[in-house]
């Protein structure tokens, strides 16, 4: 799926026009700069690989400073390769905001916030088992029993359990655009999307 490279600003809230009041994103979309272009007769498939935010040129090694150099451009922080383009862009040619219009639908992907190691009320939402009273002090948050003894003596793989929670990679699927302001680079998307502030995210339409 075609689409941009961008970051995440943070979450604010806007007025439609019936007067509701929406829950929206605003992320910088681009520009992004086309560092190579794929083709069927060279690598056997079709792609685009996009590079986002300028990066100081002595941090990169010299094979990945000639490989912007192609493109004319300034080393990129954030690479990505994206199929399904209609038009037919170049190597050096710039992406920006304008890609998407106002009222369409993208899917946004990018890493949840890492939560470190937690239980299984806040990683998968259990209620927690037993009772207050009767001698019970501190089983609330339990997960509870998690196999039998004779039968079948084992734990099931996937049993939902304690254990690492978040920083993994997420896409939300259909949010809609709201508004698109091209001056800034700017694109703001009706609900939430994964990650921290100022986190690189993939827009795909």
């Amino acid at each position: 799926m075609s689409g941009l490279i961008g970051r995440k600003i943070g979450m604010t809230s806007i007025f439609d026009e019936n007067g509701k009041n929406l829950p929206c994103t605003v992320i910088e979309a681009g520009p992004c700069v086309v560092t190579q272009v794929r083709t069927k007769e060279v690598d056997g498939y079709q792609a685009l690989q996009l590079g986002f935010d300028d990066k100081a040129e002595r941090n990169v090694t010299k094979a990945a400073g000639g490989h912007f150099k192609k493109a004319s451009t300034a080393p990129k922080r954030k690479l990505v390769e994206f199929q399904g383009f209609e038009d037919d862009y170049k190597l050096g040619d710039t992406i920006t905001v304008d890609y998407f219009t106002a009222g369409e639908f993208v899917d946004i992907t990018g890493t949840s916030k890492g939560k470190g190691f937690q239980g299984v009320v806040k990683r998968h939402g259990f209620g927690g088992v037993g009772q207050a009273t009767h001698g019970q002090h501190n089983r609330l948050r339990a997960p509870g029993s998690i196999g039998a003894a004779s039968y079948p003596a084992r734990v099931f793989k996937g049993m939902r359990m304690a254990g690492q929670t978040g920083n993994e990679k997420v896409t939300v699927q259909n949010l809609r655009v709201l508004k698109v302001v091209p001056e800034k680079n700017l694109i703001v998307v009706k609900g939430c999307v994964p990650g921290h502030k100022n986190a690189f995210i993939l827009i795909r339409k």
